[in-house]
C-alpha cells in the first residue's frame, strides 16, 4: 500500500477582516498517498488555494484562524514553528504558483533563482547547484539549458517560465508537489505539454501531485480522485472516471457542462452556471448552491453533510435530491441541450 503524505481532517480556515470573518476553507478534508494525483476543482474563491497554501503554512497571519488538523508523514502542520515550516517548504513539499511572471524575481537571472532553492536544503556549493539547475531545466524540456539558465524571466515565454517554475519546485525532489492553476494564460497546446510534463516528473520523482484548476478537462486525464469545492466547502469527492460518468452534484453537472465536447456542434453554446459564487463573510442557509441551483427544493434550506449517497464507495456529495432523481435530471438536462441543437 503506497505511503500515506497527506491528511487533511475537517480543515477550517478563517480570516478576520473589517467586514467580518471570512470563511476561507470550511471543513475540508481528505488524503493524499504516494503516487496519487489529486484534482482540487471550483470556481474562482471557492477555497482551493487557501487550502493549498495552508499545507505549506503560507496562511499563518496574525488575523488567520485554523481548526482541523494538516498532518503532512503524521506532523501536524498547523503546530509547527517558522524554522520547522522552512524545512519542509520547498525540500519536502514545494508549489507551483499560478502566475509565474509575478512568482518570478525579475531582477535575478532564473538559473540564479533555482540554486538559491538548492543551495538553502542541499548545503552545496555554487558550481554544484548550477549544474543540477541545467539538469532541472533539461528535465522540464528547456532547449539549450546551458545557455538559458542565464537568462531573465522576461527572456522567457509564458510556457518556458511555468517550465521554469516547474525546475524549481523540484529542485529538492520533494514529495508533495501542489499545481495551483499551473496552465492559467497558457494556450491549449502548452497547457497538455505542462498537465503531461508534470504527470510524468511525478512518476519520476515518485512524487504525489495536487493538481488546482477551475477546469474539470485538465485533470480528467491525470488525477486518481476529484474533490469539487464550493464556498469554501467539498461538495463532491470521487474517483475520476466515477465523477465524470456519473456526477451527483448539480454544481458538479455545471462545471462539466462548461467544456467543450468534439460530440457536439460548434455552434452550440457552452453551459454556464447562473449567479456568481456567495459572500464567505455572509453565506447563504442551507446548501450553499441552493441559490444558484435550478433544482433546489424546500429540503435545499437544511445544510446537507457530505455523505455516499451512491453505490460506489468512495463517491461522496453534498445533496438531497435522491440518486434517482439525480439521474434523471442530469439525463433530461443533457436531452433537452440535444434537441435544442
Amino acid at each position: 500500500m503506497p505511503e500515506r503524505l497527506i491528511e487533511v481532517k475537517d480543515l477550517k480556515v478563517q480570516f478576520a477582516t473589517e467586514d467580518g470573518i471570512v470563511r476561507a476553507v470550511d471543513g475540508v478534508s481528505f488524503e493524499l498517498a504516494r503516487g496519487e494525483v489529486l484534482g482540487i476543482v471550483g470556481e474562482s474563491g471557492s477555497g482551493k488555494s487557501v487550502t493549498a497554501m495552508t499545507l505549506l503554512g503560507l496562511t499563518k497571519e496574525k488575523n488567520t484562524r485554523f481548526e482541523g488538523e494538516v498532518l503532512y508523514k503524521g506532523r501536524n502542520v498547523l503546530a509547527m514553528n517558522e524554522d520547522e515550516l522552512q524545512e519542509v517548504r520547498g525540500n519536502e513539499m514545494s508549489m507551483i504558483f499560478q502566475d509565474p511572471m509575478t512568482s518570478l524575481n525579475p531582477v535575478y537571472t532564473v538559473g540564479a533563482q533555482i540554486c538559491e532553492a538548492i543551495q538553502i536544503h542541499e548545503k552545496t556549493d555554487k558550481r554544484a547547484a548550477r549544474l543540477r539547475a541545467i539538469e532541472l531545466l533539461k528535465q522540464v524540456g528547456i532547449p539549450n539549458a546551458e545557455s538559458r539558465v542565464d537568462n531573465f524571466p522576461h527572456e522567457f515565454s509564458g510556457g518556458m517560465r511555468q517550465r521554469a517554475m516547474i525546475a524549481m519546485a523540484l529542485a529538492c525532489n520533494p514529495d508533495v508537489l501542489i499545481a495551483d492553476e499551473p496552465t492559467t494564460a497558457l494556450d491549449v497546446t502548452i497547457q497538455a505539454q505542462i498537465i503531461e510534463l508534470v504527470d510524468r516528473l511525478k512518476d519520476e520523482f515518485n512524487s504525489a501531485v495536487i493538481l488546482i484548476t477551475h477546469d474539470l478537462g485538465v485533470v480528467a486525464d491525470v488525477a486518481d480522485e476529484i474533490v469539487v469545492m464550493y464556498a469554501g466547502r467539498v461538495v463532491e469527492r470521487a474517483p475520476t472516471r466515477k465523477l465524470f460518468y456519473d456526477p451527483q452534484m448539480p454544481y458538479t453537472w455545471g462545471l462539466l457542462g462548461s467544456i467543450p465536447r468534439l460530440d457536439r456542434p460548434r455552434q452550440e453554446r457552452l453551459h454556464s452556471i447562473k449567479g456568481t459564487p456567495p459572500s464567505l463573510i455572509r453565506s447563504p442557509t442551507g446548501c450553499k448552491f441552493r441559490p444558484r441551483c435550478p433544482h433546489a427544493f424546500d429540503k435545499c434550506m437544511e445544510e446537507p453533510r457530505l455523505e455516499n449517497r451512491v453505490e460506489e464507495p468512495g463517491h461522496l456529495d453534498r445533496c438531497w435530491l435522491s440518486v434517482d432523481e439525480k439521474r434523471r435530471l442530469r439525463e433530461a438536462t443533457i436531452a433537452g441541450e440535444e434537441e435544442a441543437a
